[in-house]
């Protein structure tokens, strides 16, 4: 008898950051729809909605739940996932795709970043997935998977990626406590180092061609990765292919971050 090891069917995976089709995360929705999840999408504004709606509906994809969640706001979280909650019953699978600085301090030299650039930063990109395991994992309860996206720059200096490294390093570590705090629960907890993908997110980031090019010449694979790539690698971590592994940075770079 064929066995599905992924055992993704029907499951209910919450989707949080899509912003167009270039997102990562919408490349992780596509992945993890072929295996049958169902989908659950969050959006910030209303603006964002219309956009999510959109694409949804150029690609035929059938959204289980859309639901409004700021992630810069507990009271907006902790109602999303009641909703979220009282719709679905059960949380299988959360994939945390949000990240966020202001673009002046994206710009200059880092020791002119703001206090309150650093601290927005950190709280969008690293201290939300804090808040929203929290809520996520009360509807957790046949266990589960949560994933997080970052990038080389939380563990070495890319002088372009200035306060988000800091921020992807603060999430890097917010996962392995996390991973150990929900284990318990039988939830895991990793995170996906996605190599660099044209995305609005990075139109931010200065000389972003240049480290295109210096992975495409440099790295193992001589090419930079797809978001397609990134999202197999999200769904079979979100699968029971992956029932054994928390606390984890998985590098999906084309092995870039060996160099």
């Amino acid at each position: 008898m064929k066995v599905d090891l992924l055992q993704l069917k029907d499951k209910n995976i919450v989707i949080m950051g899509v912003a167009n089709e270039r997102s990562i995360a919408w490349g992780v929705a596509q992945s993890l729809y072929r295996a049958g999840a169902n989908l659950i999408f969050t959006y910030r504004q209303e603006r964002s909605q219309k956009k999510l709606n959109k694409l949804l509906e150029k690609h035929d994809f059938e959204a289980k739940l859309v639901v409004q969640c700021d992630v810069n706001n507990d009271e907006s979280i902790a109602e999303a996932f009641k909703e979220i909650g009282d719709r679905v019953g059960v949380i299988h699978g959360l994939v945390h795709s949000v990240a966020f600085a202001h673009a002046e301090d994206l710009k200059g030299d880092f020791v002119d970043t703001s206090r309150e650039g650093y601290a927005f930063a950190n709280d969008t990109s690293a201290y939300s997935i804090i808040a929203v395991a929290r809520e996520a994992k009360n509807y957790m309860t046949e266990g589960g998977s949560i994933i997080g996206m970052t990038y080389l720059g939380a563990q070495r200096v890319i002088p372009e990626y200035k306060v988000m490294g800091i921020a992807k390093a603060a999430l890097e570590t917010s996962i392995k406590y996390l991973a150990e705090d929900l284990g318990k629960e039988n939830i895991r907890v990793n995170a996906i180092s996605a190599g660099p993908i044209r995305t609005l997110a990075a139109k931010g980031i200065p000389s972003f061609n240049d480290i295109l090019k210096d992975v495409e010449e440099r790295a193992p694979l001589r090419k930079n990765v797809t978001k397609d790539e990134v999202g197999d690698m999200t769904m079979a971590m979100m699968s029971h292919l992956s029932r054994g592994v928390t606390g984890e940075i998985i590098y999906v770079d084309s092995g870039f971050n060996l160099l």
